[in-house]
């Protein structure tokens, strides 16, 4: 083995010993199915110490350097003299993003304070010229998406679905006189299906500025163009949150999802969406049980009006007695359910 010669350094500004050593053995790197992992040859285990002045890589245990200009990835955080303590120091960009196409390497200058400054037109100039202009569409039509995700709490993964999807339809440029913001709205629509959490229409026209018309529109347009599909809706998928949204209890929402799943397979409701399914089902539940709630206040949840809550419960009234759990416990017997 060859021999390890220890150096200590003493850093006269700010007294801090580093130790160094310097081994004739080459380094070790570990391939991983993501990235290079270095660490000492002579202690694989022991967590490495990273000076950051040097750029170097150093064993905990041995003060072997087993990196050396090592590239901080890190924000560069700097305040000059003549800027504002308010101002950002932070002198990097935002994080790559890959849908853009020049990688999201551009440069932001900050605007200047309001009043006329020299710099705040040369900001503006430079920022609107440093950017493509389907980079701009692009930058613009995932800030719509997230903000529209944001306002429902969809997780990011939706939003980066629905990021993925609004590239391929601009780049295929199959969708042209189209708005931005109706084909970002159908996006986020299909993002939802597809990751299994599907909203309505009338719940994506309420966080956008898009008609449900022109979301359908382009939702089938974009299904054409891509050549993909979503899975259909079932009650399932709406029933857990329309109950919690309620305040229902679990056995009223077991019972309301065995009501519109027997109602379904029995074709009591022929040709009713899934949504007014649902509703009608959480309406007979909560009317067995202690948890009563209106038919307003399920629509107001479901997004339906009262009248089509009306009509499909009409439907499975008439076999109430058919669809309801074995083990359901009835605050209110089935032959005093309201009939509407």
């Amino acid at each position: 083995m060859a021999s390890v010669f220890v150096l200590f350094v003493i850093t006269l500004l700010d007294f801090k010993v580093i130790l160094y050593s310097v081994d004739l053995s080459p380094f070790v790197f570990v391939l991983t199915s993501s990235s290079q992992t270095v660490r000492c040859s002579y202690h694989p285990e022991a967590p490495l110490i990273e000076d950051y002045r040097a750029g170097d890589m150093i064993c905990s245990e041995c003060g072997l350097v087993v990196g050396d200009r090592v590239v901080d990835v890190g924000s560069e955080w700097r305040t000059f003299s003549n800027e504002k303590s308010t101002s950002d120091p932070s002198r990097v960009g935002a994080a790559q993003n890959p849908l853009l196409d020049g990688g999201d390497l551009s440069t932001v200058i900050e605007r200047g304070p309001i009043g006329g400054s020299e710099t705040d037109g040369y900001s503006k100039y430079h920022n609107r010229g440093g950017l493509s202009g389907s980079d701009r569409s692009l930058m613009n039509a995932f800030r719509e998406i997230g903000v529209m995700a944001d306002r429902i709490n969809l997780p990011r993964k939706i939003q980066d679905r629905a990021n993925q999807l609004f590239k391929q339809v601009h780049e295929q440029k199959s969708l042209k006189g189209r708005s931005n913001d109706a084909i970002a709205s159908a996006c986020l629509y299909i993002a939802c299906r597809q990751e299994g959490v599907p909203r309505t229409f009338k719940e994506i026209c309420a966080i956008s500025k898009i008609s449900k018309k022109e979301i359908g529109r382009c939702f089938k347009l974009i299904l054409k163009a891509l050549e993909t599909s979503v899975d259909l809706i079932t009650t399932a998928d709406f029933m857990s949150r329309f109950c919690s949204n309620l305040g229902l209890p679990p056995n009223v929402q077991k019972a309301a999802t065995h009501i519109a799943r027997k109602a379904v397979d029995l074709d009591l409701v022929p040709g009713r969406s899934p949504i007014s399914v649902a509703a009608a089902a959480i309406y007979m539940a909560s009317q067995a049980s202690e948890e009563k709630r209106s038919q307003k206040e399920i629509g107001d949840i479901a997004g339906v009006a009262d009248v089509t809550i009306r009509q499909s419960y009409r439907l499975i009234y008439l076999r109430a007695a058919e669809l309801f759990p074995s083990d359901f416990k009835f605050a209110t017997p089935v032959d005093k359910l309201p009939n509407l």
